[in-house]
């Protein structure tokens, strides 16, 4: 990995860490993994190469995800509109990202990720009216689809806006594992489109899938042990921290 991505041993040895951590939270709660994985791989690589880092990790287990649950057939009748739009206006996002001087995308991504765990530490919930499915899911498919574009990131808003549907879990757990997949394939042709693609990426990607499928099935394993409730709140917990961390960050590049 360090001959065509520019990692370093040290690098290869955190990143092997990072996945196996993020997939572990994969497994446990069926999201976090990009998020982890940006969060923590942005630190150290910045947000472009962090980026292509998490492609192939992300691909594969948002295949088992997506597939998984027996209610594809509805998710797709039902949610359509919001996972279109989240795929279509994708590319707005990197395009911004190629435009916008070092530290704006790390800034976004930590206050994506405050935004995210705020709200849901507090309890913060709501359901939709069947009237208001299609225009909300469109406008948070799109507000989704930007900042997936420009962060790598596809939980906001659209885990709010699943949430807010009242799916039971496993449909849930499968709804968000549509809407990563497709996010991943539009962002990997996104990047490849504006040229951010490159072959030493995509090795280093595919490397680091066995560790993030490590964390997955470690994962699965220990959530059958405790609580949903509890470990969702230690992720947000680690979410928020993470996203505390990004901000002064992104700042502070934006001012170098």
């Amino acid at each position: 990995m360090s001959e065509f991505f520019g990692l370093s041993p040290s690098l290869i040895a955190i990143a092997l860490l990072v996945f196996v951590f993020a997939g572990f939270v994969k497994g446990l709660v069926g999201f976090g993994l990009p998020a982890i994985g940006l969060g923590l791989m942005t630190v150290f690589v910045g947000i472009e190469k962090a980026m292509l880092l998490i492609l192939w990790p992300s691909f594969l287990t948002n295949v088992w995800q997506a597939l998984s649950g027996g209610h594809l057939k509805m998710l797709v009748g039902r949610l359509w509109p919001f996972l279109a739009t989240a795929v279509l206006t994708l590319g707005a996002g990197t395009f911004i990202l190629t435009r916008v001087p070092e530290g704006v995308a790390d800034l976004v991504l930590g206050l994506l990720m405050v935004a995210y765990a705020l709200p849901m530490l507090a309890g913060f919930s709501f359901l939709l009216r069947d009237t208001h499915v299609v225009p909300v899911g469109i406008a948070a498919g799109l507000v989704n689809g930007v900042f997936s574009g420009l962060t790598g990131a596809f939980v906001v808003p659209g885990i709010i806006y699943l949430q807010a549907l009242g799916l039971q879990r496993d449909a849930l757990i499968q709804a968000m594992g549509l809407l990563f997949l497709l996010s991943t394939i539009a962002l990997g042709v996104s990047l490849g489109g504006f040229g951010l693609v490159g072959g030493g990426g995509m090795l280093a990607s595919i490397a680091l899938v066995a560790p993030a499928l490590t964390g997955v099935w470690a994962g699965q394993r220990f959530r059958r042990r405790f609580s949903d409730t509890a470990f969702r709140k230690l992720i947000q917990l680690a979410i928020l921290a993470l996203g505390l961390y990004l901000v002064p960050l992104g700042v502070l590049r934006l001012i170098q």
